[in-house]
């Protein structure tokens, strides 16, 4: 009995040695690599944001403070709240953008109030042709690109009168001939002036006759009254 049993035994062993010498299963458990530490930048912009946000966090947790225990008052006060935010942020880059302190409105009242602006937007028509006159003495002596420039820096100045709020000392031609509180048609002819004097000083391409032409008569159609009313 005892020799069947060593024999047993022999037979187990020699078959568990099989078993492991052929490598179809895994009886050792492979060391887990360790995970490397974030880079010190990170943690670094973890920790800034962290106490960025803390006030923000404190904030908003005094305000709930306020709230009823209702949930669905809760969420009705933090939609609204959300709502107002959103409303700021569009006051906010609509400033930066436009110049213009305003609420959005609905379409057929802002139609309105554009063409209550286009009524009082248009210069003074004495002003406008003594600026026409000293550009025809810059012209009549061949300057075509002086005597364009003077016609730009005039439109510049009367936008300026007209809507200080528009004209601000960083913004540049260009971003007048896309001010939205220009109406459209000054808006088209202040920008071929501005395009002839940009394509002049930054593109070193000459100003001729028949363009000074074009731009006088852009400037003329930009001073008359029913152009600022179409």
């Amino acid at each position: 009995m005892s020799q069947a049993n060593g024999v047993s035994d022999e037979r187990l062993a020699a078959a568990h040695r099989a078993l492991r010498e052929g490598g179809d299963i895994q009886f050792d458990m492979m060391p887990i690599a360790p995970k490397p530490p974030p880079p010190a930048w990170l943690k670094a912009f973890g920790e800034w944001l962290e106490k960025v946000l803390a006030p923000v966090g404190r904030f908003l947790r005094w305000l709930s403070s306020f709230m009823p225990d209702a949930p669905y008052a809760r969420i009705f006060l933090w939609t609204m709240i959300a709502a107002l935010a959103l409303l700021l942020v569009w006051i906010v880059q609509d400033r930066i953008r436009n110049g213009v302190w305003r609420l959005p409105r609905l379409r057929r009242a802002r139609r309105v109030e554009a063409v209550e602006a286009e009524d009082s937007w248009a210069p003074e028509t004495a002003p406008a042709r003594a600026w026409l006159q000293e550009a025809d003495a810059l012209a009549g002596q061949g300057r075509y690109a002086e005597a364009v420039h003077h016609l730009l820096l005039r439109s510049v100045e009367d936008l300026s009168r007209r809507r200080p709020q528009i004209v601000r000392p960083a913004l540049t031609s260009r971003d007048l001939s896309r001010a939205e509180g220009i109406p459209q048609a000054p808006r088209r002819l202040f920008a071929e002036i501005a395009a002839a004097v940009e394509r002049s000083l930054f593109g070193g391409r000459a100003i001729d006759a028949d363009e000074w032409h074009r731009c006088r008569a852009a400037y003329a159609d930009f001073a008359q009254a029913r152009t600022w009313s179409a």
